[in-house]
């Protein structure tokens, strides 16, 4: 008997994260954040609604792992 499993595409798991987390996160505070973000060094957040914004999170980790990488080079 073969048993047949339909396949559906793997959907990449992410959350939002908001602002103390990213501080958390980068060590960097929002003022800091978003200067890097105005001058297109740091991720932009997704508007949540017309008072608040998130981030992804795997966009933040990558971020933190790019500055990781260029102080080791």
């Amino acid at each position: 008997m073969q048993v047949v499993h339909q396949s559906r595409p793997v959907v990449p798991r992410d959350r939002l994260i908001r602002l103390p987390d990213v501080e958390g996160a980068t060590g960097c505070k929002k003022s800091t954040i978003y200067e890097l973000m105005k001058a297109g060094r740091f991720p932009k957040p997704v508007r949540l609604s017309a008072r608040h914004v998130a981030w992804p999170e795997s966009a933040v980790l990558q971020w933190v792992q790019d500055r990781i990488k260029e102080a080791q080079q």
